[in-house]
């Protein structure tokens, strides 16, 4: 795979295309600054064409058996892994992630892949008894049609794979759109997709602004269903789009995790929880620990013992084996930590660690921003509420299971918690009381692919992996079939 020149079109009905306006946009590096690559800027008219192509290679994808479908995935699958390098390596120059993690999430691309490829054998309808004599009801499991995908600058290729395998599988056919931070990795995946052998029309990839672009394909009457991992507001502006044309919409949006350590945990587990779930990616993971409540009678030991490990964090080239977190993704969002640190100071949290970019030449150029902590933050401050999506970590003492509940539930979104206790009667009320989706007890963040990510409130709607996030991209229909005797 050529990596040196990363100029790329639209991938559209198994070509290269131009787009529409002629225009194209930068991506930068948010380690130096530096271009890595230029990508079509492309507009409504292109948003058609693609959907137009996805719609002209839907009816006969979904005839090929759904095992043929998944061996070519399969082979699709085949050709990411031979490229493993030089798709983490753009992932990195991209996004600013650690090389290392690059690659893990390559891995995590194809293994989404691979998962959704298990269930062609599985798409199950039901034969359900009718009042009526000499009659059947059957429900049969079909294909959407077209889905529209539209992935973060987080984690595009894992997010790619996460939506691709699944509605491809199901018998759909897609148009995604990554986002215009780190579109570069997912447009390599065309070329492997062609190369794979997958039909002309069954994977578009288009690229250009979401509020053009993004709206033309959510809102045209082809898309029957949008799939969406991002910001709670660009969710919302999703939802009005489809709406227009009533498309099944699934949106994977904003969190803010508390993590909670009681007084019983394995102390040192937790804080080996709290650190990852919060420094991964440089903290900008949907999951991660935004908010961390700790138990009074271990705060000492407990922050003594965090501190340590946070102030032992390597910020710094992540092609740098020995570098444990990168930089933030663009200049917005290091002025989004930078504001969240003044306003948290100006409301009365003390700034225990960090708040600043690192000392350095090497920092000069790009988006760094230290491992940062705030102590003596109170339920109502700010810090606790509104997303961070970075390397900030507000730290609360608590002294009572009731009110750390309310505090935790106390919060617009509701996607994932963090819990350490080894109190059983704890974790069963904690089952029934805490307002996510997504619960981990006495482990970090993460999950996996047989499980169901969803979220509640502002967190979005409908969920993916596992069982019931394959069945978001199947319709139902319904025979009555009557016979003679």
């Amino acid at each position: 795979m050529n990596t040196t020149n990363l100029n790329f079109k639209q991938y559209i009905n198994g070509l290269w295309v131009e787009p529409s306006n002629g225009q194209t946009a930068d991506v930068l590096n948010p380690s130096d600054d530096s271009l890595v690559g230029t990508v079509a800027n492309g507009n409504e008219e292109d948003a058609i064409k693609a959907l137009e192509a996805a719609e002209a290679a839907q009816k006969d994808w979904a005839k090929i058996p759904a095992r043929k479908r998944a061996e070519l995935l399969y082979a699709f699958v085949k050709e990411i892994k031979a490229n493993r390098e030089e798709l983490a390596t753009v992932l990195t120059k991209e996004q600013g992630k650690l090389f290392k993690v690059a690659r893990f999430e390559v891995d995590v691309c194809c293994s989404f892949i691979e998962y959704a490829c298990e269930w062609a054998r599985r798409i199950e309808g039901d034969i359900v008894p009718s009042d009526n004599e000499n009659e059947q009801i059957w429900i049969q499991k079909i294909p959407r049609g077209v889905v529209v995908a539209i992935t973060a600058w987080n984690f595009p290729l894992a997010l790619a794979g996460r939506k691709i395998g699944p509605a491809l599988v199901a018998g759909n056919t897609m148009v995604i759109k990554p986002t215009t931070e780190t579109p570069i990795s997912t447009l390599m995946l065309g070329e492997l997709a062609k190369k794979a052998g997958i039909p002309d029309g069954v994977l578009n990839i288009v690229t250009g602004p979401g509020r053009t672009m993004g709206t033309a394909l959510c809102k045209h009457e082809i898309t029957k269903m949008v799939t969406m991992t991002g910001s709670t507001p660009a969710g919302q502006a999703i939802f009005k789009a489809a709406s227009e044309n009533l498309a099944h919409v699934q949106l994977e949006l904003g969190g803010k995790a508390p993590f909670i350590a009681f007084e019983d945990c394995d102390i040192d587990a937790a804080v080996e929880g709290a650190l990852h779930s919060r420094f991964d990616n440089c903290g900008q993971v949907c999951t991660c620990n935004e908010r961390m409540y700790v138990h009074e009678a271990i705060y000492d030991e407990f922050m003594a013992k965090f501190m340590a490990k946070v102030k032992n964090i390597k910020v710094g080239d992540p092609f740098d084996e020995a570098s444990d977190m990168g930089a933030k993704v663009n200049k917005s969002e290091l002025k989004h930590m930078q504001e969240l640190v003044d306003v948290s100071i100006k409301e009365g949290a003390t700034l225990a660690y960090g708040g600043k970019t690192p000392d350095g030449a090497e920092y000069e150029k790009g988006n760094w921003f230290m491992p940062t902590i705030l102590t003596d933050v109170k339920q109502d401050m700010t810090i606790v509420h509104e997303e961070a999506f970075g390397p900030i970590l507000p730290v609360i003492k608590f002294n009572d299971f009731d009110q750390v509940v309310e505090w935790a539930n106390d919060c617009e979104f509701g996607l994932a918690a963090m819990v350490y206790t080894n109190d059983m009667n704890r974790v069963m009320r904690l089952n029934s009381e805490l307002d996510f989706g997504e619960i981990y007890i006495n482990r970090g963040h993460g999950e996996l692919h047989q499980g169901f990510h969803n979220g509640y409130k502002m967190s979005g709607t409908g969920g993916e992996d596992g069982k019931y996030g394959f069945e978001q991209y199947l319709e139902k229909k319904t025979f009555y079939v009557r016979f003679k005797a």
